[in-house]
């Protein structure tokens, strides 16, 4: 359970307990489920507060999304920039996420929920949705084409599908295996469109002077 206080709360702007609290409850419960009597109960603020902050429960929803992407996606690039080549990054998609899954603060995509409990003609918020996945998706693309890919903006796109797929489908089964399932998927991609993977080569520790000769002995067992 979440404290209705943060224990640092004095060292806190209203704004960032307000963003905080909005945030855990939206992903908890949902945007429309959550009122704005829990998020400032929740932030330990008034009302007024809230209001001569965001002006509206639109704006604050807007702002947890614009954070709440931004945290994502350096985290995402975080995760996959760790190897050394384009293919090597590609190929630390699922892997990564698989992670995020087993989080037990997982909850999902917070823009893909967003835009599927509003109305299908809501713009704002599938504006700032569609942002976050082509930033997303450039980055993998670019990837894509430095591994090889004659078509790296197709195969970007296709992996994108098999994220948000393995996204949703984790949320539902709560189950982090579905992005090995995914991964598997998406290797079959990347091996159609660049090349098998390069098996990655053993370190080979060269032995030298009495350390060699050791070696070299009979270490049998002498009765």
């Amino acid at each position: 359970m979440t404290d209705p206080m943060p224990q640092d709360a004095e060292r806190t702007t209203p704004r960032d307990r307000l963003m905080d609290a909005a945030t855990r409850l939206f992903c908890k419960n949902g945007i429309n489920a959550t009122g704005i009597d829990a998020i400032v109960a929740e932030a330990g603020t008034a009302k007024t507060t809230l209001y001569k902050i965001f002006k509206s429960k639109g704006d604050l929803v807007e702002a947890v999304l614009e954070t709440e992407g931004k945290s994502w996606r350096a985290w995402f690039l975080g995760a996959i920039e760790t190897p050394v080549t384009p293919r090597e990054k590609l190929d630390a998609i699922f892997p990564a996420l698989k992670k995020w899954f087993g989080e037990d603060s997982y909850t999902g995509c917070v823009f893909i929920n967003a835009v599927g409990e509003h109305p299908k003609d809501e713009t704002r918020l599938r504006d700032l949705t569609i942002q976050h996945k082509t930033f997303v998706l450039k980055h993998i693309g670019d990837l894509a084409g430095a591994a090889g890919a004659a078509r790296p903006d197709a195969l970007a796109h296709q992996i994108g599908l098999l994220m948000d797929g393995a996204i949703v489908a984790a949320m539902v089964t709560r189950d982090p295996g579905v992005a090995d399932a995914a991964g598997q998927a998406a290797t079959a991609l990347l091996d159609g469109a660049c090349g098998p993977a390069k098996p990655k080569r053993k370190r080979t520790v060269v032995l030298q002077g009495g350390a060699a000769a050791l070696a070299k002995e009979d270490l049998s067992v002498v009765e």
